[in-house]
């Protein structure tokens, strides 16, 4: 197990991702340039650089004049080094599972996706993620070269303040302090299957075991779905935002919050349930054992159970999109009516959270404007008056890739939105999350 480091190599670790952030916000720069964006002593500065050089973090990029400068040879500048290391980020979804890695360049490798049954075993799981991120740059990845992996998987998380002892990485997730908060109920939610061999260990703690065990490098994980929260709130529909409110409508139902420009866990981390708020109480049986959640109408299950009782035919949510697109009767009217259940738990949500951006993603968002304006219709009504025009209804737009990003963004551990969560003391430090640059590159491979 790693030890904790002391306030020395603290501050050391943070004048490396003070460097390494300046070179990638700005490209190659000589040591004099960087001297005059860090204000760092010029001798802290170079043993630095020394030391970033010798690992390989960065690499010269070749020679630049720095100005007048008299006789002698123009300044070298450095550059990151995109070989150096790469992270991975997985999303461990219900039916299907998501992989994308980037370079310590912050360049996107790659991104993929490959649907799966719902009770596939862990250990199967973790197989298709090594097939999967083998196929990422080409099949080029040095899975050798990996400094980290952040991985989501369904259903709650324990809290990585827990002191768990663990020595994957920082901790988060590993089931290993006996919280009765820790772990995933298989029942909550709908939650993972984890398949033969998984009875009596916790499930996350099954998956950063076996992916720790077949890449030989530090595991983080959190919720999947509070993950693509994170995702979409560092680069995607509400990029810059500090008050986000991120819904998955899927085959679960669950969101996550930024608030204050953090992604909030809560307690036991239980935050982002969205989908087990009451929305009937004379309603369906919902797996978490309550009665007339959200998820009993607002997933993707529940709501072609719905159409399929009032004669539609659709066997999934594509059949669905394509009767919205004939303006079928029936279809229109159904969503119009999860539309309002769901505006009307955002509208709560809104008032007790307040949020300046919302974002619906998930399957079901696919249905576009038959669904979102019944949203947004009920939001307008249910939510306080002053914050009318204060809040922004947002379709998400980093697709199925959302939670490995989210992933990728818990490792490189440079976002704002991560300053709660705990550094893991055997990360590769400084690497902040990709650039927005790269959101075609996502989704094309997703």
């Amino acid at each position: 197990m790693s030890l904790p480091r002391g306030p020395l190599s603290q501050l050391r670790r943070g004048h490396e991702e003070l460097v390494l952030g300046l070179l990638r916000k700005h490209g190659p720069l000589s040591r004099g340039e960087l001297g005059k964006l860090c204000r760092l002593s010029r001798t802290t500065l170079y043993d630095i650089l020394a030391e970033l050089v010798a690992t390989g973090a960065v690499v010269p990029a070749g020679q630049q004049d720095d100005g007048p400068r008299g006789r002698g040879r123009p300044a070298e500048t450095l550059t990151l080094n995109p070989g150096a290391g790469q992270a991975i980020g997985i999303d461990f979804a219900r039916r299907a599972l998501h992989v994308a890695a980037v370079n310590l360049a912050h360049e996107i490798v790659g991104a993929a996706s490959e649907p799966h049954d719902a009770d596939l075993p862990w250990e199967r799981r973790v197989d298709l993620a090594e097939r999967l991120i083998g196929r990422l740059g080409g099949g080029d990845l040095r899975l050798g070269a990996l400094s980290a992996i952040g991985a989501g998987v369904v259903g709650p998380i324990s809290d990585p303040d827990g002191g768990s002892g663990s020595d994957l990485g920082s901790g988060l997730g590993s089931g290993l302090d006996g919280d009765t908060g820790g772990g995933i109920d298989t029942g909550f939610g709908g939650g993972i299957d984890g398949g033969p061999g998984d009875a009596g260990e916790p499930l996350p703690h099954r998956a950063q075991v076996l992916l720790r065990e077949r890449f030989g490098v530090p595991v983080l994980l959190d919720n999947n779905t509070r993950l693509a929260a994170l995702g979409e709130a560092i680069w995607g529909a509400a990029a810059g935002g500090r008050d986000v409110l991120y819904l998955r409508l899927s085959h679960g139902v669950g969101g996550g919050l930024v608030i204050d420009g953090s992604l909030h866990r809560g307690a036991y981390g239980l935050s982002g349930e969205f989908g087990h708020i009451v929305v009937d109480p004379g309603g369906r049986p919902c797996s978490c054992g309550g009665t007339g959640c959200l998820e009993t109408v607002a997933s993707v299950r529940a709501v072609l159970d719905a159409y399929r009782e009032r004669g539609g035919q659709a066997d999934d949510v594509r059949g669905l999109i394509e009767a919205v697109e004939r303006a079928e009767p029936g279809a229109l009217a159904l969503l119009a009516e999860v539309g309002a259940d769901i505006g009307a738990v955002l509208a709560a949500l809104c008032n007790a959270v307040g949020p300046g951006v919302i974002v619906i993603g998930g399957e079901l968002a696919e249905t576009g404007a038959a669904l979102l304006e019944p949203i947004g219709r009920t939001l307008d009504a249910r939510i306080m008056p002053i914050s009318r025009h204060r809040v922004s209804l947002r379709r998400a737009t980093l697709g199925e890739a959302a939670g490995a990003l989210g992933g990728i963004a818990l490792v490189l551990h440079e976002s704002p939105l991560l300053s709660r969560y705990p550094a893991g003391p055997d990360l590769a430090a400084g690497a902040p999350p990709p650039s927005p640059r790269h959101h075609n590159l996502v989704k094309e491979g997703s």
